[in-house]
């Protein structure tokens, strides 16, 4: 048995949905779990700002999950993103793991349970290379900026606090 079938269900489907879109790197699993940016960071050896952490709210007119894939090292600006999105309310970790498919802390970019409104904190364009939880706390995987914009087909745009 490989050590990507012992892995969670939420780690698997990531990995499954890089392996589709053709990505040249598979998930890591870390020895210990990043919940945050800073640990995750601290994990792999790089630039908190390097983490594109996700933030998950709750649009107020649909229930619908919005999903910020922001730089570890700024914080999104709700009130930036309810202007692109609709207004938006608190999610909590049930309503985070049921529309995502994934626990708080692990919540991928892609391979989502229900597709969710993305947008892309521009300032994760500031490095060649990021790396993004991969459905677990656990796992990440590496990409580029780019490779996250085709990958998700969200738009970029201003989402932190100045």
């Amino acid at each position: 048995m490989s050590l990507e079938t012992e892995r969670p269900d939420g780690f698997k489907r990531v990995a499954q949905a890089l392996r589709e879109l053709g990505h040249a790197h598979a998930p890591v699993w870390l020895d210990v779990a990043a919940r945050t940016s800073q640990e995750a960071a601290d994990a792999l050896g790089i630039a908190v700002g390097q983490i594109a952490k996700s933030v998950v709210f709750r649009r107020r007119s649909d229930d619908r999950a919005v999903l910020v894939i922001a730089s570890g090292d700024r914080r999104v600006d709700e009130s930036k993103v309810g202007a692109v999105t609709g207004e938006l309310g608190r999610a909590d970790a049930q309503f985070v793991r049921t529309v995502t498919g994934f626990v708080i802390g692990g919540v991928a970019p892609l391979a989502h349970a229900t597709t969710p409104v993305t947008l892309i904190d521009r300032e994760l364009f500031r490095f060649a290379e990021i790396w993004a939880a991969a459905g677990h706390p656990n796992g990440v995987f590496k990409l580029t900026p780019q490779d996250l914009e085709r990958y998700t087909g969200a738009p970029v745009a201003d989402v932190v606090v100045a």
